[in-house]
């Protein structure tokens, strides 16, 4: 099934300003590819899907092509089933979403590759609350680092993010002024979590459930 964008998402998407982010939610299968990223981002531009070109940054992150990527910003991330798409001006966003199932290897992991603090935090959660914690540093970590155009070879231990129940803070990030970002948690579905992030002032984050039509 092809994912058709219709005239009510058109009409959404000239919505977009900079004062908000847009957000979408959809339902996704990797032989799908780049296709509704393409065909979402070309409503926004006002070009057929076929016609949206997208490069790679210096670190791999995927972008549009000039001139577009002078006026609009997006990141996406897929994780089982769905897809999550941020859609900007003047801001570059980072998202990441990922399904909820257990990782035997999560607290190993957190010893590893966190901040030292976030590891001890996570450790003395009790289960179920601490894969969940896990699950919301590691999508928090992922959508700064995609929005700073880095992936996680940058160091997931060099940002830190606060492990408090129901928060996303990022509290520290080496090389720049963590006061200056952006991080939220979004409540997409009870069976994923998923985090947005950007450098610069507040935005309202607007979202949306993306249907795919036959």
């Amino acid at each position: 099934m092809r994912t058709t964008l219709g005239h009510d998402v058109a009409g959404i998407v000239s919505s977009l300003d900079e004062e908000c982010v847009h957000v979408w939610l959809l339902n996704y299968r990797k032989s799908q590819r780049r296709e509704p990223l393409q065909a979402l981002l070309g409503v926004y531009l006002g070009v057929p899907a076929e016609a949206v070109v997208l490069t790679a940054g210096e670190h791999g992150r995927p972008e549009l092509a000039p001139p577009w990527n002078a006026v609009l910003h997006f990141n996406w991330s897929h994780s089982g089933d769905k897809a999550i798409i941020v859609v900007a001006r003047g801001l570059v966003p980072g998202i990441d979403i990922e399904r909820v199932r257990t990782r035997p290897r999560s607290g190993e992991l957190a010893e590893r590759f966190f901040h030292p603090d976030e590891a001890a935090k996570l450790s003395a959660l009790e289960e179920p609350r601490r894969e969940l914690a896990f699950l919301q540093l590691w999508t928090g970590k992922e959508a700064v680092l995609k929005a700073l155009g880095r992936g996680v070879a940058f160091g997931l231990h060099r940002l830190h993010l606060s492990v408090e129940s129901g928060s996303s803070d990022l509290i520290w990030l080496d090389g720049d002024d963590a006061t200056q970002w952006q991080l939220q948690r979004l409540d997409v579905d009870p069976d994923y979590i998923a985090s947005v992030a950007w450098r610069g002032p507040r935005r309202v984050i607007h979202f949306w459930t993306l249907a795919e039509r036959g």
